[in-house]
């Protein structure tokens, strides 16, 4: 019984420390392998349209007229707290002026500020390491031509035990999946071209999977919906069997860039605002091509 309790406390103790490297030394976990810009032919055109197509701007701006763009403020309501979305324009001080191009490619693909602190997956991160280096290093070409606005935004307050960041290692761990290689890029059409925008720029599941009671997708459920939020969100897979049953792709594809349904009713919520900032800009192809992933969705 003794040699019992005494491995039991052991590998108590191993899973503290691993937890603690994780939190505190996130470097041992998630090299900055990938990171580099070797190679790198800044395509600012691509750039953009990812920039519109992803929505950074519908984030990362406050609502209301008379709003900054990309100057930050926002506030995402979460069942963990509420959390202000930053500044990402090209300010030194309020912004990421400061960063290198290897600190936005950190952070988007590993969650984690050039000091090496976690960000909360209310940025989802999750979703953007998914997209391959060029992709990620265009947008940051194109963010700094934003004009720089000096404004800081809202520190993130939350209540304790969310407030220690160091929990996040534990919660990347389990659910922080590297996927650049995994997904085609540069297909012009097919579901491979779709499945990279739905789940790298265009981050679909953040709102249409639902999730565990830590946050991590439930993935057997991937894209099927998710009441979780402050308004349920339909499904968007119409193989899974809810929301958009027996849509063919011409009714997603249109949908998604016009936001009318075949019924002739229209997305409402945060949805309208989706497509108007964002899913609107989609070319004919691509919109295609998130249609034909969309009919044949498998996680």
């Amino acid at each position: 019984m003794r040699f019992l309790m005494a491995c039991g406390l052991c590998l108590a103790l191993a899973l503290v420390g691993v937890l603690g490297v994780a939190g505190f030394i996130p470097s041992l976990f998630w090299p900055d392998r990938g990171l580099g810009t070797d190679g790198y032919v800044p395509n600012p055109e691509n750039g953009a349209y990812l920039f519109r197509v992803g929505g950074c701007a519908s984030c990362h701006t406050a609502p209301g007229k008379g709003a900054k763009p990309l100057a930050g403020g926002r506030v995402l309501k979460t069942v963990f707290g509420n959390i202000s979305v930053p500044n990402i324009t090209p300010d030194r001080e309020a912004g990421i002026g400061a960063w290198s191009a290897e600190d936005f490619l950190r952070a988007m693909r590993l969650g984690l500020s050039p000091s090496g602190r976690h960000y909360y997956p209310a940025f989802p991160y999750n979703s953007y390491t998914n997209m391959s280096r060029d992709d990620l290093l265009d947008i940051w070409t194109h963010l700094k031509t934003i004009a720089p606005v000096a404004d800081k935004a809202p520190t993130v307050t939350l209540d304790f035990p969310f407030n220690i960041r160091a929990g996040l290692g534990l919660w990347k761990l389990l659910f922080l999946v590297e996927g650049e290689g995994k997904l085609a890029r540069n297909q012009d059409e097919g579901a491979a071209r779709g499945a990279y925008l739905v789940k790298g720029p265009g981050h679909c599941a953040e709102c249409h999977t639902p999730r565990n009671a830590l946050g991590g997708w439930k993935y057997s459920r991937w894209l099927s919906g998710s009441d979780g939020g402050p308004n349920p969100v339909p499904g968007i897979a119409p193989a899974r069997g809810r929301g958009l049953k027996g849509w063919n792709a011409s009714d997603i594809s249109f949908a998604l860039k016009t936001g009318m349904l075949p019924d002739g009713d229209s997305v409402g919520s945060e949805m309208a605002t989706v497509v108007d900032k964002n899913l609107s800009k989609l070319t004919d192809e691509d919109a295609a091509a998130m249609a034909a992933y969309l009919l044949s969705a498998r996680r």
